[in-house]
């Protein structure tokens, strides 16, 4: 059978306490992040850690940022290109007050 050439995804977590390793770019493909946002339902403002996670080389994207009661952050303002391997990694300073969503475009190689 064989690949499809695109296929979208979409990720949707309850951010964690823990670093979480959320998605990863599968062999074979490219992915690309169209969108990705964060969610406080909470009450109180709650911080946010989102890295790009290459092999055992972390680029935090935003680190510990604030986001406020019944507010949202969007971490990246453009496209964010991951190769196959690179995964995205999350985690926050709540563990049922944060959602984290994204659009993710899979693109054969």
């Amino acid at each position: 059978m064989a690949l499809a050439l695109n296929v979208f995804r979409t990720v949707t977590v309850i951010v964690s306490t823990t670093p979480t390793e959320i998605y990863t770019a599968p062999v074979g493909y490219t992915g690309v992040v169209l969108l990705a946002q964060f969610s406080n339902i909470g009450e109180n403002s709650e911080d946010v850690t989102f890295i790009h996670r290459r092999s055992v080389t972390d680029t935090e994207m935003v680190n510990d940022y604030p986001i406020q009661s019944k507010d949202s952050l969007n971490p990246i303002s453009g496209k964010l290109v991951l190769e196959t391997g690179d995964k995205l990694v999350v985690y926050g300073s709540s563990n049922t007050n944060l959602k984290f969503i994204a659009s993710i475009l899979e693109t054969l190689n």
